[in-house]
């Protein structure tokens, strides 16, 4: 069976600053000028939230974007009382409830902070005012955006062709940092199982490995 590409995720250097993080992350669709990074130098705010707080409530409207410099977020939709987790954002990614931030509608979905996360945040009332001070910025936004909708489709496209333990081997390979930073039961959900199924397809695959089935 085929399986479309994956996202490799960006790791944290050491040393590295929030203002080396964002223009690192901007840099990847087009470089920036010295007035542009001060802008963004100049604008920068920033918080830590401790772990387990909430972002975003379901039926909430959010007002805020959000770029994780340090930390962990779940995004997790509450059906029939039971959490199912779609995606986790980590260090140099935003998080940006589109359909809330922007178009002003309630969300369908919850953001928890699974560590304590230090962000930068902003409004679209923020955008709008770097947008008219750097044209630059609303072309780059656009990019961006394009860019995390093409892996959004790319991860739900990969999850509706894989096994669940596929779903497992593909985190291995691409986000392996999750597996010691994330609840088994959160990550039971984001692969579609239950925390008991997860614990059998990890005892598989660390058997298979030690007979040569796994590399």
């Amino acid at each position: 069976m085929t399986h479309p590409p994956q996202t490799s995720y960006r790791r944290k250097p050491q040393n590295e600053t929030p203002i080396d993080a964002i223009v690192q992350y901007i840099s990847e669709f087009k470089s920036l000028s010295d007035a542009e990074i001060k802008g963004i130098r100049d604008n920068l705010k920033l918080r830590t939230f401790k772990k387990g707080t909430l972002l975003l409530r379901e039926g909430q409207v959010s007002s805020l974007c959000y770029f994780i410099l340090k930390g962990c977020v779940r995004q997790y939709y509450l059906i029939d009382g039971v959490e199912r987790t779609t995606n986790f954002f980590t260090e140099g990614q935003p998080v940006t409830p589109y359909e809330g931030t922007f178009k002003k509608q309630p969300s369908k979905f919850y953001l928890s902070c699974v560590e304590d996360s230090t962000m930068s945040y902003g409004t679209p009332e923020d955008e709008a005012e770097m947008f008219a001070k750097f044209p630059q910025f609303e072309l780059i936004c656009r990019l961006a955006t394009e860019e995390e909708l093409g892996k959004s489709q790319n991860q739900l496209a990969s999850f509706m062709l894989s096994s669940p333990e596929e779903r497992y081997l593909n985190l291995l390979k691409t986000r392996p940092d999750l597996l010691d930073r994330v609840p088994q039961y959160q990550l039971a959900s984001y692969i579609g199982v239950t925390p008991e199924s997860l614990s059998r397809i990890r005892k598989r695959i660390m058997g298979g490995k030690r007979h040569g089935v796994f590399s």
